[in-house]
């Protein structure tokens, strides 16, 4: 109908009047123009499909670009030939639909069409979601950005689960999903979880797009990756508009930390925290605070472990940090540990008795328990929840971990000054955020005593790995190993150590996790009431060291007393700032990192580094290459993807 045709012009000429205003380009973008013969290998069949409607960019060439709006509306005048086309096609679609598929070719992600852009319009403008399409897909000459990055990313998850509508805007979060489904990128995705997956994202757009789109900076694919942190796919089905919009809701702090630039508020002192966060001395919190905890009414805690202390060095200066508190405090805090925590289930069973308990604040201590601690916090908004790792960012729980960093660099130097022949060692678990920040600190400080030093580096969360035919291979005799002793099965291989002739070690020095200090912190802060205060949209890590008393360095008395003093000096040095291992210049094994000058690196970017020095003998693992537990791990806090190599 004519009338119609008129409805649709007038929206395309709002558009067209509206992109002029803009600045933007007013017609459908033609791929033709976009790209060459040298941007892309050419192309290959995929079949016909029934494509988002949303996902079509433009028109595949210059010959009908004008005849559109940028929004796919119509231009020409009413009584032209093409608006009685188009007219036509709208009454067809009114009586009896759409038959034929359009053709389009599909580049990084995006449709163009080739064949059917009248079809589209009408399609538009009648509230279709979807239509019928016959696609061929280009394929783009690798390159290093992003946005390659991210469409090669998208193919290996379109190859085993073919859902073109979910559409994320950062590198990693098709392995996300993956990972939140339990699935691959290996080997096809059962069909009922793909419809599944399908269906639960088109009925979280709708709602989204309906009612929070517009107030927020972040597309409907990245909110959907949000809301399956806290809530299950399966739980999707049957689920009241009602329930998950205010599902949404709650989870609206969390789209904004998404949305923001600023992902994480790093807070390197206790005193910087910019609320007023501060400590207290223990008896203006027992008694001058307005808390009211005493030994009638204690400030319960809970420790939520993956397993027994036992069995895990990490875990088990945890569990030094909470008898610490539980001691100091003499009755004024009760804490309750919980031991068997490596599933969701169990992880969840353990919160809701501390919970039940009157537990205030609650500890797990992995990034792989994250995903369950995200879940508990929005059930219990009261409750305060911290996770031990970084870069994880989560309004709902604070994440707090050790700059390590600091004591490695200082070991670093140490190791060096040892060394009769410029080699050490170091000795690294998971390539996990944080993680390379440390193996390069060490690295670094080494280099600052000796230019010459090379470091040789094993990672003992490989399959297979034998540091020790390594370090023997390669004549290094000081190794950087743990930086715990397990109890289960005490060894001397841990801190900075010297590998004997007769095959044992000698122990020089150590860095030393002061959970107990950690804890105290945070407990008198909660104490003062400090911690009450919403951090709103921020996620906040807590992210202290040498100064605040959270990290340390013991030496043995096997080492020089000139050896202790150069700890020493190095210490303070590093508590008031006038060395920093990430200062001035910088270079990778790929090149130049930053230039000289008396900048520092960013907090932010030592917390993500993904770089190893150029005075490193090793690479990043790649992720095949793990045991499955650093394969659980990386995927939820690691630095790696599967085709990444630093060598």
């Amino acid at each position: 109908m004519q009338e119609d045709y008129n409805k649709a012009r007038k929206l395309g000429k709002k558009e067209y009047n509206k992109a002029v205003a803009e600045g933007r380009y007013p017609y459908l973008t033609a791929l033709d123009d976009l790209i060459s013969e040298n941007d892309t290998r050419g192309s290959y069949p995929v079949g016909y499909l029934e494509i988002p409607l949303d996902m079509i960019a433009g028109t595949k060439t210059a010959g009908r670009q004008k005849a559109f709006a940028d929004n796919f509306m119509p231009l020409l005048e009413p009584h032209s030939e093409f608006a009685m086309k188009w007219s036509s096609l709208y009454d067809s679609q009114m009586e009896e639909g759409i038959r034929d598929p359009i053709k389009v070719y599909e580049y990084m992600h995006r449709f163009y069409v080739q064949e059917g852009n009248k079809r589209v319009s009408v399609s538009r403008v009648v509230g279709a979601v979807t239509i019928l399409a016959e696609v061929n897909r280009i394929v783009p000459e690798p390159r290093e950005d992003d946005d390659y990055l991210l469409y090669k990313e998208f193919l290996d998850f379109y190859n085993v689960a073919p859902i073109y509508e979910i559409d994320f805007s950062k590198v990693g979060s098709y392995k996300k999903l993956a990972d939140l489904m339990q699935m691959d990128f290996e080997h096809p995705w059962p069909l009922d979880l793909q419809q599944r997956l399908k269906g639960g994202f088109q009925y979280f757009d709708k709602n989204f797009q309906e009612k929070f789109a517009e107030k927020l900076r972040i597309n409907s694919s990245d909110a959907f990756l949000i809301y399956l942190n806290f809530y299950h796919l399966d739980e999707m089905q049957g689920l009241p508009e009602s329930v998950l919009i205010s599902r949404i809701s709650k989870l609206w702090n969390e789209f904004l930390i998404q949305s923001n630039d600023d992902e994480v508020t790093v807070i390197d002192r206790p005193q910087e925290s910019g609320s007023a966060f501060r400590t207290q001395s223990v008896i203006r919190s027992i008694f001058g605070g307005s808390s009211g905890y005493s030994k009638e009414k204690p400030l319960k805690a809970a420790f939520c472990y993956e397993r027994p202390q036992e069995t895990s060095t990490w875990i088990y200066g945890h569990e030094l940090g909470r008898n610490f508190v539980e001691n100091k405090y003499e009755g004024i805090v009760e804490t309750l540990c919980y031991d068997h925590c490596g599933s969701e289930e169990e992880l969840r069973a353990a919160i809701d008795d501390a919970v039940s308990k009157g537990c205030e604040l609650i500890f797990t201590v992995s990034p792989k328990q994250m995903t369950e601690t995200l879940r508990s916090a929005v059930h219990y908004p009261k409750v305060k929840f911290f996770n031990c790792s970084i870069n994880l960012s989560h309004s709902r729980v604070r994440t707090y971990y050790a700059r390590m960093f600091e004591a490695k660099a200082v070991i670093g130097a140490l190791a060096a000054s040892l060394s009769s022949n410029h080699k050490i060692g170091y000795l690294a678990d998971y390539p996990i955020y944080g993680s390379l920040a440390e193996i390069n600190a060490y690295a670094i400080g080494a280099a600052m005593v000796d230019p010459k030093v090379r470091v040789y580096l094993s990672w003992t969360s490989m399959k297979d790995s034998n540091w020790r035919e390594i370090m023997e291979k390669n004549e290094v005799e000081l190794v950087s190993g743990k930086d715990f002793i397990r109890p289960e099965k005490a060894s001397r291989e841990y801190g900075l150590f010297r590998l004997e002739e007769n095959g044992g070690v000698r122990n020089l020095a150590a860095p030393v996790w002061n959970w107990g200090k950690f804890y105290e912190l945070i407990i008198d802060a909660c104490m003062d009431g400090h911690l009450d205060q919403d951090p709103g949209s921020q996620a906040i890590n807590y992210w202290w060291g040498m100064s605040a008393g959270v990290v340390d360095i013991i030496t043995s008395e096997h080492l020089p007393y000139e050896s202790k003093k150069l700890v020493e000096n190095l210490k303070r040095a590093t508590m008031n700032g006038s060395i920093n291992p990430f200062r001035g210049e910088l270079r990778s094994q790929n090149g130049l990192v930053q230039k000289a000058g008396g900048h520092s690196l960013s907090e932010q970017k030592i917390i993500t580094m993904n770089w190893l020095n150029d005075n490193i003998v090793g690479r990043l693992p790649r992720l095949e290459e793990l045991t499955q537990a650093g394969r659980d791990t990386v995927a939820v806090s690691g630095i790696i993807r599967e085709d990444d190599t630093i060598a």
